[in-house]
């Protein structure tokens, strides 16, 4: 009888061995993807087929959509080229990369790409849509935000040095000493682009005496570029917490210009605005450190201040003139309605704090003028015309406009386009 042999532990042995194997194919697959793609602070240039690997092979991909032929483009690409080495070197590195969207549309399609340039940061492959300044400093201050944890854990005195330093000053902070992390871990979130967050979890008593707390637990708001610091030391609970949080992103007296007005967008508090004639010189230097006394015990309100040297095409809308007396206070609601109070808006020279107690006191109780925000009118722009045969011409204009606009409409093309740095 002929001698028989079993197979079977063959293929058991495989079933063991197949897992560890596929792994390591794996991780060879990944490890070739991603030398691929340097990591050395170029620009990379990514077409429908190498996409999705970059996607795959890079945890922090930002992507400009670009036309050759858009102006905007070609302004970005130096900013692009000066801030990827940057990013590249951040310690969560943001590699930098260009998609040539006028040519593989399906892919610009796939993310709506609907204009030239439109900047995306994928997150572990989750696009995100930039649409914050293109300034090379800008961007890497920026998404340096967007890939920082939501809440940092800061563990010694050095840890805290280390966290201000590499924060820098554009955005403001919120150090929690002594603070349970789950208590701002959502406000970390929610919060991300507009502040950095962190958890002191050992400090010394000389970072007591540095921020000006005497008992904990304490969260202090710090806002490097204005050299302001303030301290909540609770309750932590309710509206509270986050009430401290939302009021403190802004600085105690906002100098008003374009950036600054975008902050104001997430603010639903009126504006107590100084206009002066210079918010640059002494006597208005002066004026502010009065007014940030008056926002820190007026925490309901946004006290900002405003030049019409500086900015006169704004200050106009208030009906405020070069030949105006200044400085001046209203309380804008930041779209089309302000108040003056009666007999209390002009500040003379003397005791300012009293006349802007003053001033607040009439403000609450009701002893206002509201008025609207002026600006050209359309009809005042057609009363303005000479003739009627002007606004015949005028008509026939816009007619001739709209036949164009509706044809080029009918162009499924992106268009180039540019955003406010």
């Amino acid at each position: 009888m002929a001698a028989t042999t079993t197979t079977r532990p063959l293929p058991l042995l495989l079933l063991l061995l197949l897992p560890p194997l596929l792994l390591l194919l794996l991780s060879f697959h990944a490890a070739a993807a991603a030398e691929e793609f340097p990591r050395d602070g170029r620009v990379i240039e990514l077409d429908e087929s190498s996409f999705e690997a970059a996607l795959g092979a890079i945890d922090y991909l930002f992507v400009d959509f670009y036309a050759p032929w858009c102006g905007h483009c070609k302004r970005l690409a130096p900013e692009l080229d000066e801030a990827a080495p940057v990013l590249a070197g951040l310690s969560e590195p943001i590699i930098v990369a260009k998609v040539n969207a006028d040519k593989y549309r399906k892919l610009g399609s796939k993310y709506g790409v609907d204009g030239f340039p439109t900047l995306m940061l994928f997150i572990h492959g989750v696009p995100i849509e930039y649409t914050g300044s293109r300034k090379a400093d800008s961007l890497v201050r920026n998404l340096n935000k967007f890939v920082a944890p939501d809440v940092s854990i800061l563990e010694s005195d050095s840890a805290i040095k280390s966290f201000v330093e590499n924060a820098g000053t554009s955005f403001p902070m919120f150090i929690g000493f002594g603070v349970n992390e789950s208590l701002i871990a959502g406000y970390g979130g929610k919060y991300k682009k507009r502040a950095w967050f962190a958890v002191a979890k050992d400090f010394s008593e000389d970072f007591m005496v540095t921020y000006d707390f005497d008992k904990v637990p304490a969260l202090v708001s710090l806002h490097p570029k204005y050299k302001e610091q303030s301290v909540f030391y609770g309750p932590f609970e309710g509206s509270f917490l986050e009430d401290f949080i939302r009021q403190s992103l802004l600085p105690l007296t906002v100098p008003i210009n374009t950036e600054t007005l975008k902050m104001l967008d997430d603010d639903d508090r009126k504006v107590v605005l100084a206009i002066l004639e210079d918010d640059s010189d002494e006597t208005s230097s002066q004026l502010v450190k009065v007014l940030r006394s008056a926002a820190n015990a007026n925490r309901d309100l946004v006290f900002g201040y405003v030049g019409i040297k500086q900015w006169d095409e704004f200050v106009e809308t208030f009906d405020i003139s070069k030949s105006s007396q200044l400085p001046k206070l209203i309380v804008w609601d930041r779209n089309e309605e302000y108040e003056v109070v009666e007999g209390s808006e002009k500040l003379e020279e003397g005791d300012q704090a009293s006349q802007i107690s003053q001033f607040l006191e009439g403000y609450r109780a009701g002893r206002t003028t509201k008025k609207k925000v002026s600006g050209p009118s359309f009809m005042g722009f057609l009363n303005s015309l000479v003739s009627l045969n002007s606004l015949y011409i005028l008509i026939c204009v816009f007619a001739l406009l709209g036949v164009m606009i509706y044809f080029t409409g009918q162009d499924d093309t992106p268009q180039c386009f540019s955003t406010l740095d």
